[in-house]
């Protein structure tokens, strides 16, 4: 399966209502690596890797995030492979 790269920014309420850690904890069900991290504009930014249907199961998930969440944008454009290893939520 091929492996694709994906990064970028949600928008809306999706910040302290548990998003971040929700969308590791997510990744890291789907066996997915990358990063999250919360933006000081209020957005969250993303970046995500993996074989091609779980980061398009992610990408659809934040669309919506955790239960608490208000998301009215999500921008995501493919780009080369990171090369990354794990997922983490950076701060």
């Amino acid at each position: 399966m091929a492996r694709i790269c994906l990064h970028g920014y949600v928008s809306g309420k999706v910040q302290g209502v548990y998003y971040r850690q929700s969308t590791q904890e997510e990744a890291d069900r789907l066996e997915l690596d990358g990063w999250v991290r919360n933006l000081a504009d209020g957005r969250v930014e993303v970046l995500v890797e993996g074989d091609e249907e779980p980061v398009r199961e992610l990408a659809a998930w934040l669309e919506r995030g955790p239960a608490d969440a208000q998301v009215t944008a999500v921008e995501l454009e493919e780009q080369p492979l990171q090369g990354i290893t794990g997922f983490i939520v950076r701060r």
